[in-house]
Parts: structure tokens; C-alpha cells; sequence
């Protein structure tokens, strides 16, 4: 985007704010429906309706919308947005919505449900990145039975026929990490590598292990491990920056959750193992023109809220 497109970008997003309460006003009156009621009955179910819905109350004025959104997010911060709260904490809060903008339940009834769906998407994709930041900025630590039998699971599930020679080696390396001890590889992004890299084998073995082999390959090899990693940290900031809603929001009957980021993870891997094999790449040097390649694919298919993913494996031999 240059400078000038750059410049009529934002005239067009102050036009649009400034205009919007106008917009609604007018399409209120001639729909007679709200902007949410037009957004649950109007836009395709998924990542468009629930981002849409999102934007709204983001951006409504009226104070009891904005108490609602601060009451949700304070459930948030405190861990308790899980589905055994879920009518405690969301039919008030859908019932002040209902009571502000006037919707009558006996004509709108097939509001509620479509409403109620997305404000659980909303606010589980928020838990997910308190949840999700905590496990990154836990470090991994040696002195941890559980860190250290996550670790020791590891090996034994990528590696089943040869067993570790002792905690701290070169063995490691045979995975792709950079030294004797993994722990030191974790550094960026805590528990969270660990994590992913063990969801992977554990769900996914055939997949993980398949993977392995082609980091493994005389030419074309990549240290799988510190790789992981660098897919941890993509994943993450996709988290982060909501473009990984898309695929939270489409992932049907699921709702944003641990399990359902560590899946994300895992199409992440697979696809971005296809994408370097498929480079031929000439050697490890070319890692970061083609990862970079790989995260604006990834992004310009999260900017479609129509797409869904799904780990399609095809097994190969290169």
C-alpha cells in the first residue's frame, strides 16, 4: 500500500466512524432490525458473523453494551469463561442486549441462539490467549517432574525404537534440537513449544513421525524441533493479532479452546513441511525467505472468513 492509497485508507475509516451512527439509524429505521439482529440473520454463520458481531459491540456507544463487554472480559481474566458458566455469566448479559435495543423474543426468537453462539466464540477465543500466554511465559524447568516427563514423553513417542541414552545429549539433535539439553531451545516461548510439539505426536503420530523423516532427508532436512518452535511462535501471534479467528470460528462444532489451538499447530506443521519440500530448497540458508513465504499464505487464507482448515495427509516418499 502506498503513501496516497494509505492516506484515502484512513479518510475512509474516519468517514466511516464518524458517519456510522447515522448508517445504523437509518438501516434501524428502514429494517427495523439492529445491527446485531441484522448480522445474526444476514451474514454466513463462522468467522464472518461472529468477527462482525465482535466489531459491533466493540464499537457500540451505549453504556450498557460497553458494561456487558467489560463484565465478560473481567470473566475472562479470572478463568471462569467455561461451559458450565456459560448460561450464569451470558443470558443476563444477552438479556440487557435484548432490553437495549428494543428486540421483542416471541417475533426473534432464532436471534438468540445465533447471538448466544457468538458471544461464547468471542469471548473462549479471549480465555484461549490468557490461557495460551500463560504456558508461554512459563519457561520450561528442569526441576519439574511434569516438565521433564512432558520432555522425556517426547523422545520416546518420535523416536519409540531407540532409547534415550541420557537426559542431557546429543541425541537430541536426531529431532532437531540445537544442542545437548532441549530446555534451552524453549526459551521464546516457554512451555508452549513443548506442548505443541507433544500434541503433534500424540495426535498426529503417523503424521509427526512422517514429518520427522523429512527433516531427516540428506538434502532437503530442517531441525524439525527448532522449526516447531518457530511454527509455536507464528501460531501465537496469530493468536494474538486475531487472525487465527478465522479458523477458531469456522472449526465447527468446536469452540476456541487449548486443544483447538494446539490443532492449529499442527496444520501449521504439515502444511509448512509440504511448502518446504515442495521449494527443493538448496540448503537450511533459504529457511527464512521461505517461512516467511509460508506465514503470508497462511495470513491471506485467514483474511478470507470463508476458509477452513483441515490437515489433508498425503504420505510421500522424496
Amino acid at each position: 500500500m502506498n503513501f496516497i492509497e494509505m492516506v484515502f485508507f484512513h479518510l475512509y475509516s474516519v468517514l466511516q466512524w464518524y458517519f456510522r451512527p447515522f448508517i445504523k439509524w437509518f438501516l434501524r429505521k428502514t429494517t427495523r432490525l439492529c445491527e446485531l439482529q441484522r448480522i445474526c440473520y444476514g451474514d454466513r454463520v463462522g468467522a464472518q458473523r461472529t468477527c462482525n458481531i465482535e466489531n459491533s459491540l466493540m464499537l457500540s456507544r451505549t453504556k450498557d453494551v460497553k458494561e456487558v463487554v467489560t463484565f465478560l472480559d473481567a470473566v475472562v481474566k479470572e478463568r471462569r469463561f467455561i461451559p458450565s458458566n456459560f448460561y450464569q455469566f451470558l443470558e443476563p448479559s444477552i438479556n440487557i442486549i435484548i432490553r437495549v435495543k428494543k428486540i421483542n423474543r416471541k417475533i426473534h426468537d432464532a436471534f438468540i441462539p445465533s447471538f448466544r453462539l457468538c458471544l461464547q466464540q468471542i469471548w473462549c477465543y479471549r480465555q484461549l490467549i490468557e490461557e495460551v500466554e500463560d504456558l508461554r511465559c512459563t519457561q520450561f524447568d528442569s526441576n519439574n517432574s511434569s516438565h521433564e516427563e512432558k520432555l522425556l514423553n517426547l523422545w520416546n513417542l518420535m523416536v519409540p525404537d531407540k532409547p534415550l541414552e541420557a537426559r542431557v545429549s546429543k541425541d537430541w539433535q536426531y529431532i532437531g534440537f540445537q544442542g545437548d539439553d532441549p530446555k534451552t531451545d524453549f526459551r521464546g516461548m516457554g512451555l508452549l513449544g513443548l506442548e505443541n510439539l507433544l500434541y503433534f505426536v500424540t495426535e498426529y503420530p503417523q503424521v509427526a513421525t512422517h514429518v520427522l523423516s523429512h527433516s531427516r532427508h540428506p538434502k532437503y532436512g530442517y531441525t524439525y524441533a527448532i522449526v516447531g518452535i518457530n511454527l509455536t511462535s507464528m501460531a501465537y501471534y496469530l493468536l494474538k493479532d486475531g487472525s487465527a479467528k478465522t479458523y477458531m470460528f469456522n472449526s465447527k462444532p468446536h469452540l476456541p479452546n487449548i486443544d483447538l489451538f494446539h490443532k492449529f499447530y499442527c496444520y501449521l506443521f504439515y502444511e509448512f513441511d509440504k511448502l518446504w519440500i515442495a521449494s527443493k530448497p538448496e540448503n537450511i540458508m533459504e529457511f527464512s525467505m521461505i517461512f516467511k513465504k509460508f506465514e503470508n499464505a497462511i495470513r491471506t487464507e485467514l483474511a478470507d472468513p470463508a476458509s477452513v482448515f483441515r490437515i489433508n495427509v498425503e504420505v510421500d516418499t522424496i
